[in-house]
């Protein structure tokens, strides 16, 4: 029998499925243009006014995996005008989009608050969308020195 032995054939596919998985590494962080997308996806288009969003992150998160994050919004969260989402974007994530939160005037408050992943030293965009149409937006840099998504 002249063939290529089980214990062979393990052993390249092996090594095959590591140099794969090494040759990915480079595209494990979003370009800034899916970031964009994202957030053009979000607001259909339209450009969102400063203002209006604290941002409580962090300056320095000495573990990445686990950052805690508190988005609020300044909104009177009446019937008549209230935040009905925030997206959270992470611009050097693999996956940008981090979260996203939803509200109703019976929310009280647009807060949320959570605990996010970060691969790496990044933007933190928030977006918030109102009932009555309007956009606002904040950024904050959070400087990530080990344990995040890559490694």
């Amino acid at each position: 029998m002249t063939g290529l032995s089980r214990r062979t054939a393990l052993a390249v596919g092996a090594g095959g499925a590591a140099l794969a998985l090494i040759g990915n590494i480079h595209s494990a962080v979003a370009a800034p243009k899916d970031a964009e997308a994202d957030i053009a996806k979000f607001t259909g288009g339209k450009t969102a006014e400063k203002g209006k969003i604290t941002i409580d992150l962090p300056e320095i998160a000495e573990n990445g995996n686990t950052v805690p994050l508190t988005v609020s919004v300044d909104s009177p969260m009446t019937a008549e005008s209230h935040v009905t989402d925030i997206l959270v974007v992470a611009d050097g994530n693999p996956r940008p989009g981090v979260a996203t939160f939803h509200f109703t005037p019976l929310s009280g408050s647009a807060e949320a608050t959570t605990r996010i992943r970060l691969a790496t030293t990044q933007n933190i965009v928030v977006v918030a969308k109102t009932s009555d149409g309007k956009l606002y937006t904040g950024q904050k840099l959070v400087k990530v020195t080990i344990g995040g998504c890559g490694g």
